[in-house]
């Protein structure tokens, strides 16, 4: 089997030994060069055609944004994982590399820890994200197609299978008055395209649940604010929850709806609560409070990412007479979590990522679309 290329571009030799050696314990995976700057990496690019390219976020000269941005012009078909500092800089050009097509993004350990530390903790978050990179791109190989910025699987559009659920599906659904959303690799992406579809007027708050650590969140609400009709926030604990808001759950807290003490509103509760699914926040921690406290009067939204968080929660959700709609295998960048609820056949609705936005207004002006 051909093995997979790899570019290592980071300004620090430490990073650069670190991803390198890493990448090299992988099996079909091989780093056929480093760089230590953008312009330097983009010459490298061009005449070793890798892959895939780990590329450093804050770079002197030309930063990891710039040289994304090339990448992408003239480069389409080579993949890119972003290596990001956890600052507010770092935090905010990833997001827009994310939201320009970047497959995935690992943040760089705090200082403090040896070589050998380091190196499990990026090893940690780096392996499954490579191993996703590749089944995409296995994928992407045999049916002939080539990457499109923004799309993962640009095959012909079909009209996909709706399974029936495979519990008992009461006969009647109220129109949903809360949307809850699970997301993770290829989340910033897709949400920088289904957010801003979403009317001014859907009169519904949105919670969202997207896998990434603490300081990112916020630089994903500024990013998803500045393009949306709705208003867009990171969750604060005790917040009332508001229509026309999209709340993103902070990163490294769960977030859960409460009641207020007089019981007529509803809270957003932010917590300390352990990982689910190894997530921080996770969406199943989200989904079951929605079905608590939204009994018949909600939706689900359960999109591209990387493993099954938000399945068992959107098993109570469906229990509890809500609606789910799940992303489908051909728009999304890992179809790991969509594919255990649409497998289950707990999936009311199975849409193109261009499709989700207008599946969730039915839910909330009415119930005609609900099979």
């Amino acid at each position: 089997m051909k093995k997979t290329k790899v570019l290592v571009v980071d300004d620090t030799i430490f990073y650069r030994k670190i991803i390198s050696d890493i990448l090299n314990e992988i099996p079909d995976v091989e780093v056929v060069a480093s760089a230590n700057t953008g312009k330097v990496a983009l010459n490298k690019i061009e005449s070793l055609k890798p892959d895939l390219v780990t590329l450093d976020v804050e770079m002197p000269g030309m930063n990891g944004l710039e040289v994304l941005e090339q990448i992408n012009k003239s480069h389409s078909d080579t993949g890119v994982i972003m290596v990001s500092t956890l600052t507010s800089l770092g935090s905010e050009i990833t997001i827009r590399a994310l939201e320009l097509g970047a497959f995935d993004f690992i943040e760089k350990p705090q200082d403090g820890a040896s070589m050998k530390e380091n190196k499990e903790k990026v090893k940690l978050k780096l392996q499954p994200i490579i191993q996703a990179f590749l089944k995409r791109r296995d994928l992407k190989r045999s049916i002939g197609l080539k990457k499109t910025p923004g799309v993962s699987f640009n095959k012909p559009a079909l009209k996909p299978a709706v399974k029936k659920p495979v519990a008992v599906k009461p006969s009647f659904k109220s129109k949903s008055e809360i949307i809850g959303v699970g997301i993770s690799t290829g989340g910033p992406n897709a949400l920088a395209k289904m957010i801003p579809m979403l009317p001014a007027d859907i009169n519904v708050p949105i919670l969202i649940v997207q896998h990434m650590p603490p300081v990112f969140t916020a630089s994903l609400a500024k990013s998803l604010n500045n393009k949306s009709k709705l208003t867009v926030v990171e969750a604060k604990n005790g917040e009332a929850i508001e229509p026309n808001t999209v709340y993103i759950a902070p990163g490294g807290k769960q977030m859960k709806i409460s009641a207020s003490n007089d019981g007529r509103r509803r809270l957003i509760k932010i917590t300390d609560d352990p990982p689910e699914n190894s997530c921080k926040p996770s969406a199943d921690y989200l989904f079951r409070s929605i079905a608590d406290y939204y009994v018949g009067r909600a939706t689900g939204v359960i999109m591209t990412g990387m493993g099954y968080d938000g399945f068992k929660g959107l098993i109570e959700m469906h229990k509890n007479n809500a609606t789910i709609i799940a992303q489908d295998e051909e728009t999304c960048t890992v179809f790991g979590m969509p594919k255990a609820p649409i497998d289950n056949g707990i999936a009311h609705v199975i849409s193109p990522l261009d499709k989700i936005a207008g599946e969730i207004v039915k839910t909330v002006k009415s119930i005609s679309n609900l099979r």
